[in-house]
């Protein structure tokens, strides 16, 4: 089964897949890989932390996306 996400979808899977690492360190090694990059800059890394959650939603929707087409 091969699924040809829409560019959004594809996004939104690259920021889910890159916030769950930061948790994975964030668990492990108490080490917050966002707050590091850009810790000077509190309202940024808010921002980060809104798209993250925001790209899960839109995963969450997926299966309705006419955008997305699945071959089977």
């Amino acid at each position: 089964m091969k699924c040809t996400c829409c560019p959004v979808h594809k996004i939104a899977g690259i920021l889910i897949l890159v916030g769950a690492l930061n948790w994975g360190l964030v668990g492990a090694f108490n080490f917050n890989l966002v707050n590091v990059l850009v810790g000077a800059w509190p309202i940024v890394e808010r921002v980060i932390y809104i798209v993250v959650g925001l790209a899960a939603i839109a995963m969450a929707f997926m299966c309705q996306c006419k955008a997305c087409k699945t071959d089977k």
